[in-house]
């Protein structure tokens, strides 16, 4: 009896621990959001620095990587709306979907690719999956 008491207990703590990967779901999030709110501040500097350092050593400054995303990745900059979609894991790597919707109801899908770093996760890249043509 006393050992089906203490299989009940441990499957029940496993059960209700936290998940370490809910937190790293929500550090990840965190990132990308606070990286967002920058860019809607136009705060380069600030979105700058949730970027991976091989992110930064190309564009080496925060103006040129605030003209990149002006430029290249406008639903970023100014999103209307933002779902986070898949976190995964691939060949020792992770990446975030996140789905955005732009100011004028275009869908887009991103992969964001995150880096682990003693300052917490960084994003290394970010590339369009998904660009959907028609309105929201």
């Amino acid at each position: 009896m006393r050992i089906l008491i203490l299989s009940a207990l441990m499957v029940l703590s496993v059960l209700l621990a936290p998940s370490q990967s809910g937190a790293q779901d929500a550090e990840i999030q965190g990132t990308i959001s606070a990286q967002i709110d920058a860019f809607r501040a136009d705060d380069f500097g600030t979105a700058f620095g949730f970027a991976h350092t091989n992110i930064q050593r190309i564009f080496r400054t925060p103006e040129n990587f605030g003209r990149m995303v002006t430029q290249g990745y406008p639903m970023v900059w100014r999103p209307a709306d933002i779902t986070y979609l898949d976190l995964r894991e691939e060949n020792g790597q992770t990446f975030q979907d996140v789905q955005i919707v732009d100011r004028n109801g275009r869908v887009f899908v991103l992969e964001y690719l995150m880096q682990p770093t003693p300052d917490g996760w960084r994003i290394a890249g970010v590339q369009i999956l998904r660009a959907d043509a028609f309105s929201a």
